[in-house]
């Protein structure tokens, strides 16, 4: 071994001496420096919110003042904790910086927060946060963005959450960071966190829920009626028996009436704090526009002075002009002593908002879109067919397949209910063909409500409605419009129901009392159509059908599950807007009853009427299928034709199926590489179990539910939730105030049935036929109130979200999706783009009509960047939002 000089060995005793010495400085220097990690928080304060709550922002301020601020904890997602080693190790506890003199605007506007977390490098990449609120009051937690995570960079946070006391919760508020794991994939050490925020979610199923519950839970739609308040005021229960099979609801736990243990109590009528998962309610812009315009549907709060107002003064609309000055003036009140007497029962600022500024015009609306260029195109023939195929409701007529149309009630039950409609009523009007040729050639098609309306027409009519089950034939003319060819107005026999149906077949005439009748038995075709517009295409098969798919995701998806993160958007407001239509509109006495003809019975009708629902119906072009208004054919684009080429809602809504479809197709199969994940996906196969036998329990048995298996039958069920939720509630919803704001075009109810030659009301339809047809269609209260209603239901908010947008734009981190995502949003363009074309191209005599109404009810509206709200008439939203 060779031997060092005594200078060499001093001098590697001072290198190593001045090496330890530079180890322990940079040591020191760490430990002066204790690195920080810099963080922004986006939230909302409550007291921005609710002007009334004073004391919540000095309150909150004087807990900063003694330390109970905004606390945040990281959860890292790769270093188990010490004491408990599946879950994430913990950080050290940061709080929010600055709330005291961080000045809050107000409006209801997010206001950016910073936060430093002390960093420990054996912390590695955070996945989760825990979020603990130690103030007064609530607070909506938007995001939450660590910048220069070391080894990881940018760590963002979606939250989107109301974030109460820390005294309000048995458990830790838990977000997760923007990453998308199936169950499987989660990491290890986030996985108990996972579970435990389903759990929380689920709820024990026991107790009133609170409005900072964050519970999910179902019940059966056993709220409806008062019992307590009377006979008149009890409904059945809808859900859990075969006679009333329906979708479940969410549940708020509220105690039983006195007089019917099995039905739930009801809050008082102008209450709109009905429970629903805080998350789930309106924000604040959408709340107030909401509440600004269901200010006027509230005149049911006014029924004994307005309804007495309404008869003594105004009664009966005299001529369809006088219809007309609702929107181009209003009705005027009499005298000051009906407005005081008005005001005791309503408080004033609500009242401003009926009365409009000069103070004497009552429900002044605006002009709906079927009379803005011409006052009587409505009345047209070719609007009547047209309306079928681009109106509110085009989603019932059907391909004619044989002649006479015939019935599927039980004979032994009904009798004979097939049409009475010959080949004489018709034949005239067939431009040359016979019945036979018009058939082959699929040139006949049906408008038919008899079977759904004639099992409870007998009960109907012992109220003061006074209507028929109608059958509505029409021919496919070589210019692509609907030409209407007869009109079949049928009754119970006046003996019984078994003894089959009592009809009578009007045709077309113009001229004369012919022409009057002609226009009455359009009418009551319309009433039929309207009803069933509103509690089956519209209310059904959309608002209601779609909460279980809600309540199940939340249930059974975390937030981190892909699937969660592809529907999640589509659920906005649902659970809210369904609340408050139990609370005011589909209740026992409340505007729906008022308003649409089968009054009582319309949400039991729409009960027995659930039971014709099949979910893979819903497919767009399975439903034209079903209906016959497309036949197979790998030929044309979306593999089927259109028997009726000018079908403005078929046209447009397979080009959006098609958009939509392939979205889910890439983000499906971006995260599902085989059949196999999706079968093995535990959360997933859960979530597909609970919708089938707790949401749609009264449906677990059907055969028709995909059996989610493969990739195939996940793609199917996605698209058509989002589907449904968005483009089909679109369509059946924001062409009400346009088409049927004008009630003449529309009723919704009918009075007296069809004058008889050689009666009183035959000579006065023969006189005065205006008079005749508003005397026999909705009652001028009724249109009031109507009108007030479908105005809401049509606008859009104007914090709307529309399809192929998102509130948040890092809503996942992975790259596939977001480009799949921003492809997806570059078509619905595309498609605006060739609706705008059609449009504007007089080939296509359906997409306009007489009345001169583009059809945009499914125009995507993507390219509005200042989400333009009110009576657009156009635009899909992402969600059942209203």
């Amino acid at each position: 071994m060779a031997s060092c000089s005594s200078s060499e060995m001093v001098k590697k005793i001072i290198e190593i001496f001045c090496g330890k010495t530079k180890k322990k400085n940079i040591h020191n220097h760490k430990v002066g420096e204790r690195k920080k990690v810099k963080g922004t928080v986006v939230l909302m304060k409550k007291n921005v919110l609710d002007f009334k709550d004073i004391k919540a922002s000095f309150v909150d301020r004087i807990h900063e003042l003694l330390g109970k601020g905004v606390s945040m904890q990281l959860i890292s997602s790769v270093h188990p904790d010490p004491a408990n080693v599946l879950q994430g190790k913990l950080g050290k506890v940061a709080h929010l910086e600055k709330w005291v003199t961080t000045i809050t605007p107000l409006t209801a506007v997010e206001t950016v927060f910073t936060i430093s977390f002390d960093w420990d490098e054996s912390m590695g990449v955070p996945g989760a946060i825990i979020v603990r609120n130690h103030h007064h009051s609530q607070f909506y937690l938007r995001t939450v963005t660590l910048e220069d995570v070391p080894g990881h960079g940018r760590v963002h946070f979606v939250c989107n959450s109301w974030v109460y006391p820390a005294h309000r919760y048995k458990y830790n508020r838990v977000f997760f960071s923007n990453k998308t794991y199936l169950p499987c994939q989660t990491p290890e050490l986030l996985r108990k966190y996972r579970e435990e925020e389903l759990a929380n979610l689920r709820g024990n199923g026991t107790g009133e829920l609170k409005e900072w519950d964050r519970v999910y839970d179902y019940a059966y739609y056993n709220d409806l009626g008062s019992p307590d308040k009377g006979k008149d005021y009890a409904r059945p229960v809808l859900g859990g028996t075969k006679e009333y099979p329906y979708p479940r609801r969410g549940r708020t736990g509220r105690k039983p009436t006195k007089k019917d243990p099995n039905s739930e109590s009801r809050l008082p009528l102008i209450s709109l704090d009905i429970y629903v998962p805080r998350d789930e309610r309106f924000g604040h812009l959408k709340f107030s526009d909401f509440l600004a315009y269901a200010l006027k549907s509230l005149v049911q709060i006014l029924l004994p002075e307005l309804s007495s107002l309404c008869d003594k003064t105004i009664n009966e609309f005299d001529s369809f002009h006088d219809v007309i000055k609702l929107y181009e003036g209003g009705l005027k009140l009499p005298n000051g002593h009906t407005v005081s007497k008005i005001r005791e029962r309503i408080p004033w600022e609500l009242l401003k908002e009926l009365i409009r500024n000069d103070g004497e015009r009552f429900l002044k609306f605006p002009m709906p879109d079927v009379i803005k260029e011409d006052k009587s195109a409505w009345r047209t023939d070719e609007e009547f067919g047209r309306e079928m195929l681009a109106g509110v409701n085009p989603v019932i007529i059907s391909r004619l397949q044989e002649f006479p149309p015939t019935s599927n009630l039980d004979p032994k039950e009904y009798g004979n209910q097939n049409s009475a409609i010959t080949e004489e009523h018709i034949e005239k009007n067939l431009n040359g063909l016979t019945v036979d040729q018009a058939i082959r050639n699929n040139r006949l098609f049906i408008l038919d409500h008899h079977d759904a309306l004639m099992p409870y027409l007998m009960r109907i009519n012992s109220t003061t409605t006074k209507t028929y089950a109608t059958r509505t034939l029409l021919l496919l003319q070589d210019n692509g419009t609907l030409k209407p060819l007869a009109i079949e107005l049928s009754l119970p026999h006046p003996q019984g129901e078994r003894h089959g149906a009592v009809s009578k077949v009007f045709t077309p005439a113009e001229e004369g009392v012919e022409g009057s009748v002609w226009q009455l038995a359009k009418a009551y075709a319309a009433v039929n159509d309207s009803g069933y517009h509103q509690l089956i295409s519209h209310w059904l098969n959309t608002h209601a059908v779609i909460e279980p798919f809600v309540i199940a995701t939340n249930r059974q998806l975390s937030v981190l599950h892909p699937i969660h993160k592809l529907l999640h958007p589509h659920f906005r407001d649902t659970m809210n807007i369904n609340a408050l239509a139990r609370q005011i509109l589909i209740n026992a006495g409340g505007v729906l009853e008022r308003t649409v003809f089968p009054a009582k019975y319309a949400m039991e009708m729409s009960a027995v009427l659930y039971k014709n629902w099949v979910f893979t119906e819903q497919a767009l072009p399975n439903e034209l299928l079903k209906r016959g208004m497309a036949v197979p054919d790998s030929r044309c684009r979306h593999g089927l034709r259109l028997l009726i080429e000018d079908y403005p809602y078929a046209v447009d809504g397979l080009e959006i199926w098609s958009a939509i479809e392939n979205w889910v197709s890439e983000y499906c199969f971006f995260y599902y590489p085989t059949d196999d994940m999706v079968r093995n996906d535990s959360e997933l196969q859960s979530w597909w179990m609970e919708i089938r036998n707790e949401g749609h329990g009264d449906k677990k048995d059907e055969p028709w539910w995909p059996e989610m298996k493969t990739r195939a039958e996940l793609i199917q069920a996605c698209t058509i939730i989002i589907w449904v939720a968005s483009a089909l509630h679109a369509a059946v919803n924001f062409g009400q105030y346009p088409y049927a704001g004008y009630l003449p075009n529309r009723p919704t109810v009918s009075r007296r049935f069809m004058p008889e030659p050689g009666t009183p009301e035959y000579a006065e339809l023969e006189s005065k036929p205006e008079v005749a047809f508003l005397k026999t269609i909705t009652a001028q209260f009724q249109t009031l109130l109507g009108v007030s209603l479908i105005e809401i239901l049509s606008r859009h908010s104007t914090d709307e979200i529309y399809l192929g947008q998102r509130d948040t734009p890092e809503w996942t981190s992975d790259a596939e999706p977001l480009a799949a995502f921003e492809k997806f949003g570059n078509k619905l363009r595309e498609i605006e783009i060739i609706i705008n074309e059609m449009n504007n191209d007089q080939r296509w005599r359906n997409r306009v009509g007489p009345v001169n109404v583009p059809y945009t009810l499914l125009y995507p509206n993507t390219s509005d960047t200042t989400r333009e709200g009110g009576l657009t008439g156009k635009g899909i939203p992402n969600s059942v939002s209203i």
